[in-house]
């Protein structure tokens, strides 16, 4: 890359520290840009610049809005005694597009994972048990997938539930969901059934 135009190599290179992009990837998204007509270019520019600027993170729920409380956790026609826990906001929206889960969620940000170097600290565990010490919640909704990085994180959660909230009933979502599988990947019909027939930890 040391030898490309300067403004090529550093959009390039900009664009390879993205996830699932490796730099001759990245060169491709390049040179299209450099191909497209200019106001097309500058409304991606601005676009993007609207995501970080319009976009915020729910400080009840840590999901992706534009206003803060988000939609969700401002309607208060939604079940209270029922939180939903995924690890990220796509997941949220697979379960939310089924129109049947009335309750709220919270957005967990990942998952544990030791080899990986994500601990406790690294995800939403704190906004969760604040959200818990309200006293609110009967219901925590494990909807966390099937891979081995969301059996490590259930383990956790229900060793300090057990601890420090007993009184709360810890479910998961059925093993409809196939081992190795994430929420946000799963077929509709899968996931409501996982939904609905829920298992008791």
């Amino acid at each position: 890359m040391e030898n490309l135009p300067a403004p090529l190599r550093e959009v390039a290179q900009q664009l390879a520290h993205l996830p699932g992009l490796g730099p001759k990837s990245a060169m491709r998204i390049a040179l299209t840009l450099l191909k497209m007509p200019r106001e097309k270019v500058t409304g991606l520019g601005q676009s993007i610049i609207d995501l970080r600027e319009k976009l915020c993170i729910c400080e009840e729920c840590a999901s992706i809005t534009e206003t803060c409380p988000c939609p969700i956790c401002s309607d208060p026609e939604r079940n209270r005694e029922q939180l939903c826990l995924v690890s990220e906001w796509d997941s949220l929206l697979s379960i939310e597009e089924m129109g049947l889960y009335r309750g709220y969620y919270l957005v967990l940000g990942g998952l544990l994972s030791p080899l990986d170097g994500v601990s406790p600290g690294n995800l939403e565990f704190e906004l969760l048990f604040k959200r818990l010490e309200k006293g609110e919640v009967k219901e925590l909704i494990l909807a966390l997938g099937a891979t081995v990085d969301a059996e490590a994180t259930v383990s956790y959660l229900k060793n300090v539930l057990d601890e420090r909230f007993p009184h709360i009933e810890l479910t998961r979502l059925a093993q409809g969901i196939p081992i190795g599988s994430e929420v946000k990947y799963t077929d509709k019909e899968t996931l409501r059934q996982s939904l609905e027939y829920r298992q008791k930890l």
